[in-house]
């Protein structure tokens, strides 16, 4: 299997989390905001690896918490995106947990995940441009 370049590393990461996020819609129809916003975790933590790779020069942390991710690149988060990213660290792990799951289940409203969303795709078309 062939090593991937920095650049194709960069480009990998942006096209899955591109594809993740043409499902988010889709899950958010079949209200699933669980699952809708662990997804959205993992399209913010794509792309924050895709930062981590063109500033660090290497194969990004197998880690999943997106403050500490993104302060291992040269991005500078506003308190809004901060908090966005802690909120959604709490969808990366519990979510897949029955206990936790329930419990979230009861804070995850529509309106909930649809705000969160609508952030998640500002803050990745943000983190998108900061690429180039």
């Amino acid at each position: 299997m062939r090593i991937l370049t920095l650049d194709e590393q960069v480009k990998y990461w942006i096209e899955i989390a591109e594809q993740d996020m043409l499902v988010i819609d889709s899950l958010f129809e079949k209200q699933h905001y669980l699952w809708c916003l662990y997804l959205c975790h993992l399209i913010i933590e794509k792309a924050l690896k895709a930062h981590y790779v063109k500033d660090v020069n290497k194969t990004p942390p197998k880690i999943h918490d997106l403050v500490i991710l993104g302060s291992k690149t040269s991005l500078t988060l506003n308190e809004q995106q901060l908090e966005l990213c802690s909120r959604l660290n709490d969808f990366q792990i519990e979510a897949r947990y029955p206990d936790y799951k329930r419990s979230l289940q009861k804070i995850v409203t529509k309106e909930f995940a649809e705000e969160n969303c609508r952030n998640v795709k500002e803050l990745f078309e943000w983190l998108k441009s900061h690429l180039k």
